[in-house]
Formats: structure tokens, sequence, C-alpha cells
């Protein structure tokens, strides 16, 4: 079956003031969809038909740029799109997972906020920052380049990402122009810290023992 642009789980206007609506309706309906159609049109006919955006991504190296990109860019804002929310914001909870590992790997919840939009303002043109969990269960920051991610087979890290920032260009211009600090210092007022959580506890069953 082909892949299919998932719906938003609020409205355009949700996230505003520190998203606005324009952005997030031409985010999603002309870029998150452009990958979509451009992923589906790539894979159509070819032994990718089927798998899943993960299984395709593990092994993207093997394929043409179109699969990298496009299913690059499909995962990415699918993702996105839910660890934002209208409710979201503030810090994870001490009773969360996800803020015992980031106590445990980073310090401090501050600390981790510094290191992650440090990554996000320093990384050189359009790309991701992501915080992401090993198979040894000890998060990590990392930046990606265009639509990569750390489930390709392309980087010099392996993860699973949980917390995603889209640095690109088009997720920020309309508002906030070049002032792309701005832009991360808000995101941070938009977080599903519950949705991170839940993608922490995916990655690794046993972290319930935190």
């Amino acid at each position: 079956m082909a892949f299919k642009l998932p719906e938003l789980p609020y409205a355009y206007d949700a996230l505003e003031p520190y998203i606005d609506a324009r952005t997030m309706e031409i985010h999603h309906t002309k870029h998150h969809g452009g990958y979509t159609a451009k992923l589906n049109a790539a894979i159509e006919g070819t032994e990718l038909e089927g798998k899943s955006i993960e299984e395709i991504l593990a092994n993207v190296s093997k394929y043409p740029a179109a699969v990298r990109n496009n299913g690059g860019g499909y995962y990415n804002h699918c993702l996105f799109w839910t660890i934002m929310s209208p409710d979201g914001g503030g810090e994870p909870s001490a009773q969360m997972n996800i803020r015992k590992a980031i106590e445990r790997d980073f310090g401090s919840f501050e600390n981790f906020k510094k290191e992650f939009s440090d990554a996000a303002a320093t990384l050189f043109g359009s790309g991701w920052t992501w915080l992401c969990v090993d198979k040894n269960d000890k998060l990590f920051i990392c930046n990606t380049p265009n639509q990569d991610n750390p489930l390709m087979d392309v980087n010099d890290y392996e993860g699973t990402p949980i917390l995603g920032l889209d640095v690109w260009e088009h997720a920020y211009y309309l508002h906030y122009q070049n002032r792309r600090p701005e832009y991360i210092a808000n995101f941070w007022n938009v977080v599903n810290w519950h949705e991170v959580t839940k993608r922490y506890n995916d990655a690794n069953p046993g972290a319930s023992n935190l």
C-alpha cells in the first residue's frame, strides 16, 4: 500500500503564537505532502512496496537518492507533528522516564535543553536536530543534513529518534525570517513530552525500570 499523508492531530493554528497557521498549513500540505507523493512514486513497482518506512530507511544506502530524500522527509515530518502539541511545553515531570533519562545522561534538564538548542542553532544549512536513544538506552543529541535521520544506514551513529526539530527554513521563515534561535527557543513551548516519553519507552521497553 502507498504511504499516506497523516492528518495533523491539531488545527493549523493550534500552535500559535509559536508556530503560525500559514506555516503549518504549507509545511504539512505542500512539503510533507510532496515528500509523501514522491516517495510513493520512487518505490512504485519495486521490492520496497509494502515495506514499512523504518525497514526502508534501515537499508536506504542501497536505494536511489529519491528514496533517501523523500523517505526521510516522510518519516521526519510524521514524527515532528506528533512531538508537538498545543498543550505541550514546559518540562517533563519528575515521574516521566524521559525526565529520569535526561537527568542521567545530561546532568539536568537545563543542560539538555541548552545542548539541543545549541546544536539546532549551529547546524549549517538545512537539516534536523534529534534526541535519540541508542541500543544501550543512552540518550544522545545529533544533527543530520537535509532529510536524513538516525534510522538510516548512512550515519556514523545508530539510534531511535524520539524528539526532532526541523530547522529547514520552510519550517519557520514566514514568521521568524532569519531568526532561527528565536524559533528554537519557542519550540520548547509546544514540545509534547507525553509523546516523547512514549517514544522513549517504546524504543527501550526495559526503561520502565528507571
